[in-house]
């Protein structure tokens, strides 16, 4: 990610933070640890608190598991965001990748916590209170293979983005 931000600002649990500040010792650029205020409220309460650290416009979100992340594809959503309050990537059978996108960071976290105060969890309901833009699949290959969406969810697939990564 250091050739794509100028800064990263990771989002944890408060017990979490002493271990990925020494993950990320050594990093070159700026780094925020955006520490949960409650337990378990989900990936848009993650998104939420990371975003109201952030200190720019823009912001790139990336779910902690996404191993591929291409800086082509990020360069290109921060483009395509310019005026709007998101750019997401839509693929496969119409899936919007919302852990994997660039959002105007107060707008987003409003819009999160708007969500999170009706009840919501779905990480994809704030995107649709926004003013965004879609990358669909054909306009995201130019740019990165459908790889840079993959997570990993096992030791097994830990085991194989480590193998495609050396």
């Amino acid at each position: 990610m250091a050739g794509v931000v100028d800064s990263l600002v990771v989002n944890c649990r408060p017990e979490q933070t002493a271990a990925l500040r020494t993950a990320l010792d050594g990093y070159d650029h700026p780094i925020t640890i955006a520490e949960d205020s409650e337990r378990d409220e989900g990936p848009m309460a993650g998104i939420m608190t990371g975003l109201r650290a952030v200190e720019t416009e823009y912001a790139f979100v990336a779910a902690c598991d996404m191993p591929f992340l291409e800086p082509a594809l990020i360069d290109r959503l921060f483009e395509r965001a310019a005026g709007h309050d998101a750019a997401v990537p839509r693929v496969g059978d119409g899936w919007f990748q919302p852990t994997h996108a660039v959002y105007r960071a107060s707008s987003m976290a409003d819009a999160c916590e708007a969500a999170l105060a009706e009840g919501s969890h779905k990480i994809i309901d704030p995107l649709f209170t926004l003013d965004y833009v879609v990358l669909e699949e054909s306009e995201v290959r130019e740019y990165a293979s459908l790889d840079t969406f993959e997570n990993i969810n096992t030791p097994d697939e830990f085991a194989h983005a480590a193998e495609q990564l050396r």
